[in-house]
């Protein structure tokens, strides 16, 4: 995991949004590699190993995802470097590509397919929720079938920041008090956080 990314991570646990502090025991560059991450308020641990932050709990299966690289960053409105942007599900399997499209922008993978792990240019974070700090994110895309279930809407419209985008690849648009919609098409939404989120 980025270093750099702990200072936009939170706790997972249901109290006011907290920091983690970071206990580093392997490092490779600017790559935690083993560690553990603690909260202050309510005093969890979460173990870092081989780069992957694991908030337990079992997140769904990821169905496969037809969103191109190219479209995805379209989509999501990336333009320039810098800042994180989050990729849930299946859509992060084509991470590489999507690097070499933007570059300078780093990507985080939450729950990604088998096979995608840590590497320079990608976190991995495993869990139940986004445990991101709200208003921090460039941009969030929900694969199937995050993108169909209200609680990992509403976690990619509190951690996008304000104006941004969230895009979603799946069966049903968002709840409109949620996300509102800028696009729908071919099974994919784009939108932006309601008003009453920003």
């Amino acid at each position: 995991m980025f270093i750099e990314l702990t200072d936009h991570l939170r706790c997972p646990a249901s109290h006011e949004e907290s920091f983690l502090v970071l206990l580093p025991d392997r490092m490779e560059g600017r790559s935690v590699r083993t560690g553990h991450l603690g909260c202050p308020v309510c005093g969890r641990a979460f173990e870092l190993a081989d780069g992957v932050l694991d908030l337990g709990g079992r997140p769904p299966g990821a169905a496969p995802s037809a969103l191109e690289p190219d479209a995805l960053a379209a989509l999501a409105g990336l333009s320039g470097p810098g800042g994180y942007f989050v990729l849930v599900g299946a859509p992060a399997a084509r991470w590489r590509e999507l690097s070499e499209l933007q570059p300078g922008v780093s990507l985080v993978a939450v729950n990604p397919v088998s096979g995608v792990g840590d590497e320079p240019g990608l976190s991995v974070i495993r869990g139940e929720m986004l445990p991101l700090k709200s208003k921090t994110m460039r941009g969030v895309v929900l694969g199937r079938p995050y993108s169909d279930d209200r609680h990992w809407v509403e976690e990619a419209a509190r951690v996008v920041l304000p104006g941004l985008r969230v895009v979603g690849e799946g069966a049903a648009e968002p709840d409109p008090a949620v996300v509102e919609l800028m696009a729908s098409a071919g099974g994919v939404w784009v939108g932006s956080p309601h008003r009453s989120l920003r």
